[in-house]
Parts: C-alpha cells; structure tokens; sequence
C-alpha cells in the first residue's frame, strides 16, 4: 500500500534532522580533530543529501499534493515510484560521496537523481496540461522543472570535471555556481513560490498582479547567475543586464509584497498560526537575500565578496535555510501535513534561534575575513550553534503524541 503525503513528509522532516546531524559532524572536523573524516568528501555527501533527501523530496511530495487538490484525487500512488527512486539516490549519495568523493558510485547516483528528476518534471509537466486550468501557480511549477534541467548542465560538467581530476579553477567554479544558482534561485524558489502562489491564488482581483511578478522572476533568472561569477571580466554591456536582473527580481518581491500587505487579512486566514511565523521569517530571509545581491553588483564589493569562502557560505546557507528550509516547514505546518505537539513547537523555534544565530555568525565572520581579522573561537562557536540546530530537529521529529490535532 502506498504512502500518504504526511507519510512521506514524515521521510522529509526525519532526512533533515540526518542533514543537521551531519553538520554537526562537519562543524565538529572544523573545531576539533576528527581524522577519520575527510571534510571535503562528507561535504560533498551533506550537500547532495541536503538537496536531494530534504528540499527536492519535500518540494516532489507538495507539488504532488497541490496538483491533486484541484483533481480531487490523489496523486501520490502514481508517483511513488518516483518518490522512492529519489530516497534512494539521496542516501547513495550521501554515503558514497563521504566514502570517497567524486567515484563512479556516488556519479551513477547523482546521475540517476538528475534522469529521475527529469520523470518527474515530464509527468508533472503533463497532469498540469491535463487540468486546463491556467493557474499562474502552475507557471511557477513548470519554469522549475525547466531550471531544474539547466542546473543538471553543471552537475554534469562537474562530475566530468572532478572525475577527470581537472584543475582548471574557473571551469569548476563556473560549473558549481550554475549548479547551485539554478537549484537555489531556480528549481527550489521557483516550486516554493508556486506552492505560496497556489494557497493565496484563490483570493479574487489578484491573479493580474501574479503573472507580472511571475514574468519579472523568470526574465532575471538566467542572467542573475552572472551575480555569482562577478569575478570573471564582464564587458558594460553584459554587466548592464546583470544589474538590471537583480533589479527586476526586487521589483517582483516589491509588488508581491504590495499585494500580501493589500489583502492580508484574507492570506492570513489562509495559513494557520503555526506555519505563518515561518513563511514571514522565510519572506524576510530572502528580502535580505535580493538586497544582498543587489548590492554586490557594485563591482568592487561583488568581487571582494565572492572571493572570502565565508561569505560564500554564509549567502548559501541564508538561502537554504533562511529561504527555502523555513518556507517548506511552515508550508507543510499550514496545510496540517505535520502532527504538531509541545516538541514540535519548541523545536521549531529552537531550530530557528540557531538558524538566526548561525546567519549573524556567518555574517560577521565574512566581514572579519574580508578585513582580514580572525575572530576568537569562531569555529567552536559555529559548532555550538549546529547543536543547537540538531537539537530543534531532534525535538520537532519527536512525535510522541500521535492523536494531538493542532488548533489553528
């Protein structure tokens, strides 16, 4: 018998508390000595795990369950083949890539999650062309799928790179950014915005305003990944585009947040009081994210930014955890695809206080880098807040109270 989408929420919420924990464990190596851990080869397998096992499964299940709202039926079973493909590949490839990197192991199984995510994409792709409804959530769905595609150009290209132990460092870094843009700033906002756009599209007069926002967001997409290559040299005219990208996608967060302010009572009786704070937290993560990236197209703060690893980190990590992490969380609290008890609550807030704390740490030690200045204990202080991120995890995965139904 097949699984309900709580059951395979439940799979997600269990695969981030494995992506916490092995943060921990890299936090730790950083901190202290751990020689039977190589740092880059479980980096590697926590960031393909992250990615894999946490946001793509999570973001398969949702969509899944959106599109079977407006069928009144379920979807689940026709896509649990696809569901399982993707666990599987997960946990491949966390354990192959912590055992030995870049081999032919851990390649097959990210090569097997890219051919699996391209299913997926094609089957959903053709029950939204079966509805007939020309939802703007919808839009969002299918310009993932498509970035989702071009984000496998750079996986693709950096398995060829490191399998071929190329050394050639802007080819790997050209390759990495495209990865990652297209998976963070493509396949993961874009599926989050139409899942937001698919419980707030209901609301009347507003469905105008989505298209234009859509339109803004897609439009920037494919030149903002130049934001993450500033370093390179880039002719006026081509640099011109790159600001203006950057420009468009504040635009669009600029009317999206003029029509929640104009119809907040309605969206709030939408979303139940548990997830709401995480979906705000979520919206303000990445209104310091589009600001962020908007200043550094100044050039000189781009290429000094871009060139301190912790800055790097620390802009990666607002996204996946600021961003995308909390937006899923309060997504799947307020469509009630999660028994919340006493655990879950404080959980919650414990993982966002080391989330938060995690963020200014981050911040501050990629100002101190660019300036050059080491800050005291940084590393045992970044490993203290892991803990406390593991910690929230262990408590919101504790369902002890399975008969609780949260009161919105």
């Amino acid at each position: 018998m097949g699984k309900s989408p709580q059951q395979w929420i439940r799979i997600s919420i269990i695969n981030l508390l494995i992506v916490s924990f092995v943060g921990v464990i890299l936090r730790y190596k950083i901190a202290f000595a751990l020689p039977m851990v190589d740092q880059k080869h479980l980096l590697h397998g926590h960031s393909h795990f992250a990615f894999a096992g946490w946001i793509n499964q999570t973001i398969m299940v949702l969509i899944i369950n959106a599109i079977a709202k407006q069928q009144n039926e379920s979807l689940i079973k026709r896509f649990t083949p696809l569901l399982y493909i993707n666990l599987i590949t997960a946990y491949g490839m966390l354990i192959s890539f912590a055992i030995s990197g870049y081999t032919i192991y851990s390649i097959s199984f990210s090569t097997l999650s890219i051919i699996n995510s391209y299913v997926f994409g094609i089957l959903v792709w053709k029950e939204i062309n079966k509805l007939g409804n020309n939802l703007t959530s919808y839009w969002w769905f299918k310009a993932g799928v498509v970035f989702n595609i071009l984000s496998s150009i750079g996986a693709f290209a950096l398995s060829f790179l490191m399998a071929n132990s190329s050394i050639n460092q802007n080819y790997y870094l050209l390759a990495v950014y495209a990865f990652l843009h297209f998976q963070y700033n493509g396949w993961f906002f874009f599926a989050c915005m139409g899942l937001f756009i698919s419980q707030i599209e209901k609301i009347v007069g507003v469905y105008k305003n989505f298209k234009l926002i859509f339109w803004l967001f897609t439009i920037a997409c494919i030149p903002a990944y130049f934001l993450s290559v500033l370093w390179l040299p880039i002719q006026a005219l081509g640099y011109s585009f790159i600001v203006l990208a950057a420009i468009l996608q504040c635009i669009g967060w600029g009317f999206l947040l003029i029509l929640i302010y104009r119809n907040q009572e309605q969206i709030v009786a939408l979303f139940n009081n548990k997830g709401r704070w995480l979906v705000y937290l979520a919206g303000i993560a990445l209104s310091i994210k589009l600001l962020l990236q908007l200043i550094s197209t100044i050039p000189f703060l781009g290429q000094l930014a871009f060139g301190f690893r912790p800055v790097v980190i620390g802009y990666l990590h607002l996204m996946l955890l600021g961003v995308i992490s909390l937006f899923l969380l309060g997504y799947i609290y307020a469509n009630h695809l999660f028994k919340l008890n006493f655990y879950t609550k404080i959980g919650s807030i414990v993982f966002i206080v080391g989330i938060i704390l995690n963020q200014i740490i981050l911040l501050v030690q990629g100002v101190e880098a660019m300036n050059y200045v080491g800050i005291p204990f940084i590393n045992e202080i970044l490993f203290a807040l892991a803990i406390i991120m593991f910690i929230g995890m262990l408590l919101i995965n504790k369902q002890s109270d399975f008969n609780h139904k949260s009161k919105n």
